[in-house]
């Protein structure tokens, strides 16, 4: 039996986790020296209160699983000889799955006849979503794991993801943004452009002045790099600014018809460490993911 794995650094929630058959790893953040693991520490992420925090001045960290909590996620099912698919988020904006890979080649050595499966979104958030979801939907079909890798190999770089943010501070303690001035947005009202690369990194690919010209930004590359978009779902992502996803969403709809497949998806807190509140994002099925 194969049995799919995902992480909450792809936004994923567990109701929709059970509904495409996976099980999910809780990727952790620290507030004040107080480590929380979504979905195991609390029932239900509670967007408002976690990004009226950052708008306060907290600075969230984030860190590493163990080796050992990667072992007690994977272990049982390996002892009751299933096989495992893990869909998760890139492994260039982190360093975590460098205890994951000890964790498998242990149980590997311990369960040779169990087989561990991988694919990295190479993205995060709403950028890994809609690939976790396409693969659930796979999964749904009966597609074997096999046939799952197969349609990643092509597909994971036709996920076009952009955003913005309206205030870098949070890009800039991360460090996880090539090509941005983390004081741009505050001082000027400038709102950098950013997207995931065809390695799984957050790169700077221009700015616009004002939350408008942004979000019509965001739009112009779905226009330009859009691929069958009607035929596949349209995540809007936002970290705690439901308004401005709404407009995004608003203004796909006049573009390509109220029949579009729209989703509204929270960003969860431990990718909203790193890009802070209003954040917002827009992800589709794209020729290629940059222009």
């Amino acid at each position: 039996m194969l049995v799919l794995f995902t992480d909450t650094d792809t936004d994923i929630t567990p109701a929709e986790a059970k509904e495409f058959g996976y099980h999910l790893i809780s990727m952790p953040y620290s507030i004040d020296g107080v480590t929380t693991y979504p979905y195991e520490d609390f029932d239900e992420f509670d967007a408002h209160a976690f990004y009226d925090q950052l708008r306060g001045g907290v600075l969230p960290n984030t860190s590493a699983i163990s080796t050992q909590k990667y072992k007690d996620y994977f272990e049982p099912h390996f002892k009751a000889g299933n096989d495992i698919l893990y869909v998760h988020f890139s492994r260039n904006m982190t360093a975590t799955f460098d205890n994951m890979d000890i964790a498998v080649k242990e149980l590997s050595e311990q369960y040779p006849d169990c087989k561990f499966y991988e694919i990295d979104t190479m993205g995060i958030t709403l950028c890994s979503l809609m690939t976790v979801k396409e693969i659930g939907d796979l999964y749904k079909e009966g597609k074997t794991a096999e046939e799952m890798l197969e349609w990643a190999k092509t597909e994971v770089n036709k996920v076009g993801c952009y955003f913005f943010a309206d205030d870098l501070k949070f890009f800039k303690h991360s460090g996880r943004v090539s090509g941005i001035a983390g004081t741009m947005g505050t001082l000027l009202g400038i709102r950098p452009i950013i997207y995931m690369n065809e390695e799984g990194k957050m790169v700077s690919v221009g700015k616009e002045k004002g939350r408008v010209k942004a979000m019509e930004r965001l739009l112009s590359f779905v226009d330009q790099l859009g691929e069958n978009v009607k035929d596949h779902r349209v995540l809007v992502g936002h970290a705690d600014c439901r308004d401005i996803a709404e407009g995004i969403e608003k203004m796909l709809k006049e573009k390509y018809g109220d029949d579009l497949r729209t989703e509204i998806v929270d960003v969860n807190p431990t990718a909203g460490s790193h890009c802070g509140p209003n954040t917002v994002g827009v992800c589709f099925h794209a020729k290629r993911r940059s222009l």
